[in-house]
């Protein structure tokens, strides 16, 4: 929990971002059972307005879709929408499109994510 204390009486907005982001995660990477092709409709509790329609074969739109998820989805919604090697192969690059609490529970949580931006750095 963000701690709080007299000379900071309010968390810290970063460890209270980070917080809620953790909440959500899988368990495992493995349960992230997503398509990994196709077309995905977003329901509009992820997406409240804009686009909610993504071509997985477009890159781009494959990245709005993770980014999409990433920040808004709950629990359930990154399991059912994101695809564990999809998420893996496009991390260097995502991770440089989502913000820092996201990014920051994701590769504290699961390695592989920061071993995959290594690699992809070398």
């Amino acid at each position: 929990m963000a701690e709080v204390s007299s000379r900071f009486p309010v968390a810290n907005a970063f460890e209270l971002l980070c917080e809620q982001y953790a909440k959500r995660l899988p368990a495992r990477l493995e349960d992230l059972a997503g398509p990994s092709s196709g077309t995905v409709e977003l329901p509009l509790h992820v997406v409240w307005s804009g686009r909610s329609s993504y071509d997985l074969t477009g890159p781009k739109s494959r990245m709005g879709l993770y980014r999409t998820v990433l920040a808004e989805g709950q629990r359930q919604d990154l399991i059912d929408f994101l695809d564990r090697d999809l998420l893996i192969e496009q991390w260097p690059v995502l991770r440089t499109l989502i913000s820092r609490p996201i990014r920051h529970v994701w590769e504290a949580s699961f390695p592989e994510l920061a071993t995959a931006r290594n690699v992809r750095a070398a």
